[in-house]
Formats: structure tokens, sequence, C-alpha cells
């Protein structure tokens, strides 16, 4: 019964449930596209997937400098998964987070890793004239060429 209630509080907060949500419908998921997909910070993703793993939901290897995660399919997960597949198919958030994904994915860990590093969304282009910088906010050339650091709220 201890193992039982330890996958139920595994899968009561919200962003562990997105987590397993979508590897259901990936084989794998780097946990630099898993911080993407939640927009949460790395260390809290990390202390998510160690919970998953912890309660026998997900197992983990290392490549290089990536660690990937997926689900472990046993039989006694398999019904739990399928149900929570069933019950969350038309969600809203899982809904958005399978679009998500499709962009997550496609750039691979590499391009999601150093897209993080520049603050940036998942395969996002920049406008010409426009630049991110870490103050937040988008910040875009005036005219004059000059940097507008207004945040767009204060715009007039």
């Amino acid at each position: 019964m201890e193992t039982t209630t330890h996958l139920l509080k595994a899968l009561s907060e919200p962003g562990r449930l997105r987590i397993v949500m979508a590897l259901t419908e990936n084989r794998e998921l780097c946990a630099c596209q898993i911080t993407e997909l939640l927009r949460l910070s790395g260390a809290t993703v990390s202390r998510h997937l160690a919970q998953l793993t912890s309660c026998g939901l997900l197992e983990s290897r290392k490549e290089g400098r990536w660690v990937f995660f997926r689900l472990i399919r046993s039989a006694s997960t398999a019904a739990l998964l399928s149900w929570l597949k069933t019950r969350l198919s038309d969600d809203p958030e899982i809904l958005g987070d399978t679009e998500a994904l499709r962009r997550i994915v496609a750039c691979g860990p590499e391009g999601i890793a150093c897209m993080q590093r520049r603050n940036r969304t998942p395969c996002e282009r920049e406008k010409p004239g426009s630049f991110r910088s870490s103050a937040g906010g988008s910040n875009e050339r005036s005219p004059n060429g000059r940097a507008n650091t207004m945040k767009p709220d204060a715009r007039q």
C-alpha cells in the first residue's frame, strides 16, 4: 500500500502529471525539453523528475551531457497510464502541451539548451530589429536605432 500512495502522491502535482502525460506521447524526453515544456526552473523540474523516478514511474539514461527520461511501462502501471491518457485526452492544458512538444522535440536538446541560455521560447526566431535582454519584456529598437527598454505596457 505504501508504494501505491507514493505513486499517487507523485501524480497529485500538476507539473509531474504533465511530465507523465508528455512521456505517454513521446518515447523519451531530455530534461531540458521537459523544463521548456513546463516553463519552470531547472531545479524544480529536477525535483519533479526525481520524485517520479523514486516512485517507479520513470527511468533515466545519460548520453553525453544530456539526461533522457522515459516511462517504465510495467504491468503494474499500464492500467494507470491508460486511465490517465483516457481521462486527460481532452484537457486543454494537456492539448496545449502536445502542441508545444511538437515544436520542442523538433528543435532537439541542443537547440532547446541554446534557446534557454538566450532566454527564448522554443524555435522562436527573432524579428528583424528586435532583441531580447535578461531584464525581461521584448525590447525593440526605436526608429532612431536605439534600444527601447520600456516594458510594453509603459509605452504610449
